[in-house]
């Protein structure tokens, strides 16, 4: 039986374990001892570690932070670091998000691409290497992490723990693999004065506002012009009503991950360009338009900037309301070739004036690994060995994976290039086809890298 055949014989194990995984809400929760992410995460964390156990892998759990499936022996640490948090299920789904729902070759559910699949790819990689008897001349480990979606403090634990890794990847990206992942800025935005009542959207702050909605006093004629600035927009939805007094509005934009904010509508953003194109004058519509807007680039605030790598994207991601105050989340990712200090620079000035404020609340470095260095090739090789791809080549992306955290590692897969998973939306999916695929390639990215 050829490793393909073995594969495509323990897929529906692997999407019965699948199955477990998704079904535990693992978004972040409320801390409790002994469970630093709440129950959630905790639970799943338990449940990923149980399935390894039941593989036969020797497990650790870190404290409920994270934990390992270790296989081999040796000083050096072959790495996989994946994470089995979420966020949270929001948008208007077509499957229940907790629930693996197979339709012929499409796999749905939160987690089945962002990571809890990956993880379980990496998982049953590791299992075919040693069920095939491939000799081990390091110890290969499954990191599974717990808060990758808000602020990585999983790996801050490993690190401080446990053993640094020699080489490895984290499969929470694309393919072919990641040599590079952009720097990263968060702001929040805040109002001086307003006359808008509440306006309220979005559910995370790292993908773009899918759905908001707004009340502002009653003008003359202003839901008449509402209506027609409303009418030119990308929304897939918009209502309006008028009563006491007041107009409510309802927007559905696109939701888009923080790092391609350009293939979502910002339902928020849209919101506030709309008031102003009716004639509603508001200071924080003014700064909020001037400021952020729907551009997507961080020209409002002096940020607009590109290199050979990519150009640098904006992304409002919550709105909401407060004691009248009106706050808003912005999520920046900025070329891989520009530091910190640069962006602070260019910002300055920018950030305040009459009408509204923007605070900045963390910085985060750029990664980059050289295209010919030993790790990046080593992982270029097993994807375009298995899947005969050499067109598409090892990219830079604008999303934040464990390769910050952890050294030695950079993001591999499974995402295929041009295809939208819809992470971080309603519908989330992956391929069985796909998974079959990625453990292949997972076992001879393992392969590759035993030998380094």
């Amino acid at each position: 039986m050829s490793i393909k055949e073995q594969i495509h014989e323990s897929t529906e194990e692997l999407l019965d374990n699948m199955g477990r995984l998704v079904a535990i809400d693992s978004q972040l929760g409320t801390p409790a001892e002994g469970m630093p992410f709440g129950e959630g995460p905790a639970k799943v964390l338990h449940e990923a570690l149980k399935i390894a156990e039941e593989l036969g892998f020797k497990t650790v759990n870190l404290d409920n932070y994270c934990g390992y499936a270790e296989m081999g022996e040796g000083e050096e640490i072959v790495g996989i670091a994946g994470h089995l948090d979420i966020v949270p299920a929001g948008g208007d789904w077509t499957y229940d998000p907790f629930k693996l729902t197979r339709e012929g070759d499409y796999v749905y559910g939160r987690g089945t691409t962002d990571d809890k699949g990956p993880v379980l790819e990496a998982l049953y990689a590791m299992k075919m290497l040693r069920d095939s008897g491939v000799k081990l001349n390091k110890r290969v480990r499954l990191i599974m992490g717990c808060n990758e979606e808000t602020g990585s403090k999983c790996m801050e634990h490993y690190n401080k723990v446990a053993e640094e890794l020699s080489c490895g990847f984290t499969p929470d990206a694309n393919y072919p693999c990641i040599h590079g992942e952009k720097g990263m800025l968060t702001m929040m935005a805040y109002s001086k004065n307003t006359k808008i009542i509440a306006i309220n959207g979005g559910f995370v702050s790292n993908a773009v506002c899918d759905a908001c909605t707004a009340v502002v006093p009653a003008e003359e004629g202003l839901k008449d012009k509402l209506e027609a600035a409303f009418a030119e927009t990308k929304l897939q939805e918009y209502k309006l009503t008028e009563e006491n007094g007041q107009i409510n509005i309802y927007a559905k934009g696109v939701s888009a991950h923080a790092s391609t904010p350009t293939l979502g509508v910002n339902a928020a953003g849209v919101i506030f360009e709309c008031l102003a194109k009716a004639g509603f004058e508001d200071d924080f519509v003014k700064f909020y338009n001037s400021h952020i807007g729907t551009a997507c680039d961080g020209s409002g605030i002096g940020l607009k900037c590109e290199d050979e790598f990519g150009e640098l994207t904006f992304c409002n991601g919550i709105v909401k309301t407060e004691e009248g105050v009106i706050s808003c989340t912005i999520d920046i990712r900025f070329p891989v070739t520009y530091q910190v200090e640069d962006m602070l620079k260019m910002c300055e000035g920018h950030l305040e004036d009459e009408n509204g404020r923007i605070e900045i609340r963390t910085t985060t470095s750029p990664l980059f690994f050289p295209r010919e260095s030993s790790l990046v090739e080593a992982l270029y090789k097993a994807y375009t060995d298995v899947t005969g791809d050499t067109e598409n080549k090892p990219m830079v992306i604008g999303g934040g994976t464990y390769a910050k955290s952890l050294k030695n590692i950079i993001a591999f897969g499974p995402e295929k290039p041009g295809e939208d998973y819809r992470i971080h939306g309603a519908d989330e999916f992956t391929l069985v086809s796909e998974m079959e695929e990625a453990v292949l390639i997972y076992m001879e990215a393992i392969k590759n890298l035993l030998e380094i």
